[in-house]
């Protein structure tokens, strides 16, 4: 099997930098006193054109900001950095942020641009279905993150306790992948287009998208204390989103070559391709950055099934259903 080239570790601070470095260069070369935003994403994927397109400096600095890219592992640590005051928002899956929500922390859902999942469970040849998976090692990302809400909701449906499952936590998408190929793992939540790279006796045996439909994958988060504060820049943020995701979807070749530049891919890698033309044909992604209270509602349910919320609480702990309207009205995709 070839793997192309990428290093995780390695290649998001140089993806940040240079993100940055571009949108401050334009913000300075037009004088304009841009305010400068925090913004979370979750390591540098094969989507990471998608993600970083909105946040670039020709989409943001029509609404007064200019995005300072961080790189965060997982959305738990988007959270935290978040709570803390470190970040002013994060995009990543809902989950944690209801959680917090519903414990009473100041945090909310503004918009989502990834209204489904990309991921699927992979499983060696000798795993013939999820049940097949009692003793035997799985990799997840951090418990209580999405991989690994969604591989325990798995193993319930298939009737198999999630305590006869060992949970192995590995922070990135490839990572898990490598463990899999290795043999270090039996299954492994990951992003589809692993698929791509699949060497004989590793298959995807669920796409998540079609066994948990509800389930937002990508959703912008931000804190109360902004909401208060910063309400104007929140909407900002919303509609340059709206803005360049629209642009970043009618341009696809220019879109692809974002993503391997931020990910250093080699020019023969398949997966900017096939991520963006997969988000494409299956509805994957929004641009219009809807905001599905019916989904965040179905995901709390889950969470309380699965036992990481105790009881649910109204959506409007959860949301600001305010500020996407308002981003709406400036936008100009």
């Amino acid at each position: 099997m070839r793997m192309f080239a990428r290093a995780p570790l390695a290649v998001a601070p140089l993806a940040v930098a240079s993100v940055a470095v571009a949108l401050l260069a334009g913000a300075a070369a037009r004088g304009e006193d841009l305010h400068v935003w925090k913004h979370g994403i979750i390591e540098m994927k094969s989507d990471a054109g998608l993600v970083v397109m909105p946040l670039q400096n020709q989409f943001t600095a029509p609404y007064g900001l200019s995005i300072d890219i961080v790189n965060v592992q997982s959305d738990q640590v988007g959270l935290k950095a978040l709570i803390a005051g470190q970040l002013d928002s994060y995009e990543g899956a809902p989950n944690s942020a209801i959680v917090a929500a519903g414990r009473g922390a100041g945090v909310k859902i503004v918009g989502c641009a990834w209204p489904l999942l990309v991921q699927g469970i992979f499983v060696r040849n000798d795993v013939r279905d999820i049940a097949d998976l009692r003793g035997r090692n799985v990799a997840i990302s951090a418990p209580g993150s999405m991989p690994d809400l969604v591989m325990r909701a798995a193993l319930k449906q298939s009737g198999t306790p999630p305590s006869e499952v060992t949970f192995a936590s590995l922070g990135s998408d490839a990572d898990r992948f490598k463990s899999l190929v290795a043999g270090i793992v039996s299954g492994a939540v990951v992003s589809s287009e692993f698929s791509t790279l699949a060497p004989p006796g590793i298959r995807m045996i669920k796409r998540l998208s079609e066994v948990y439909p509800q389930f937002l994958r990508g959703c912008i988060v931000t804190s109360d204390k902004q909401l208060a504060t910063r309400h104007d820049d929140v909407v900002g943020l919303v509609a340059a989103e709206i803005t360049g995701l629209h642009y970043a979807l009618a341009h696809r070749d220019e879109t692809i070559a974002l993503t391997k530049r931020l990910t250093k891919a080699a020019d023969d890698d398949p997966r900017a391709a096939f991520v963006f033309d997969q988000a494409t044909s299956q509805h994957q992604i929004d641009p219009d950055m809807n905001l599905p209270i019916d989904k965040i509602e179905w995901m709390q349910d889950l969470l309380v099934q699965v036992g990481n919320v105790t009881r649910p609480v109204p959506a409007d702990r959860l949301v600001d259903s305010a500020i996407r309207p308002a981003a709406l009205s400036l936008a100009r995709p």
